[in-house]
């Protein structure tokens, strides 16, 4: 169901995730016949894909809310009750450069170097990084502008698999 080009982020690492996602939700959407859907933000690729395949096949709008995220920018997630005191720091400073990341990426895209630079921060903080890159949040290719770039990641702090986009 998902394309060769829809194989990237969390598609690529958690092979066949999306297309029970999509086939969950395609059931749910077939029996319940609302009016809106409602997805957050914090899975970006989940509600891209969910936009791309499904919505076009109901009458559900699909709405993407932002990210809650805490004081610290660290966004909610039932995930989070599985870390340390220590590892919820470590994802609050990962999150924390990510925000930097994406202030200083914006004013120079080009700046490759920064990419790596902060790529080796967050590496200092956590177990893997199993994917650091930006892409057009429009349609998730890597044709970017100052106007349509998100700043994607996925990690593993502890065994415990976390995601962000900002």
């Amino acid at each position: 169901m998902i394309s060769k080009n829809d194989r990237i982020l969390c598609a690529k690492h958690r092979k066949g995730h999306f297309e029970g996602v999509l086939a969950v939700v395609n059931r749910f959407m077939d029996n319940i016949h609302s009016k809106y859907l409602f997805l957050g933000e914090k899975d970006f690729q989940q509600l891209y894909l969910i936009k791309k395949f499904l919505q076009y096949k109901f009458k559900t709008k699909i709405v993407g809310c932002k990210t809650i995220r805490n004081k610290n920018k660290l966004p909610l997630s039932s995930r989070n009750k599985l870390l340390s005191k220590i590892s919820l720091k470590k994802c609050e400073k990962i999150s924390k450069l990510l925000f930097n990341f994406s202030k200083k990426i914006s004013k120079n895209l080009q700046n490759i170097k920064l990419l790596y630079l902060y790529r080796s921060k967050i590496k200092e903080l956590c177990d893997k990084i199993e994917y650091f890159e930006i892409r057009n949040f429009t349609n998730l290719s890597k044709k970017i502008s100052k106007k349509n770039f998100k700043i994607f990641i996925a990690y593993k702090i502890n065994k415990i698999r976390l995601i962000d986009n900002i």
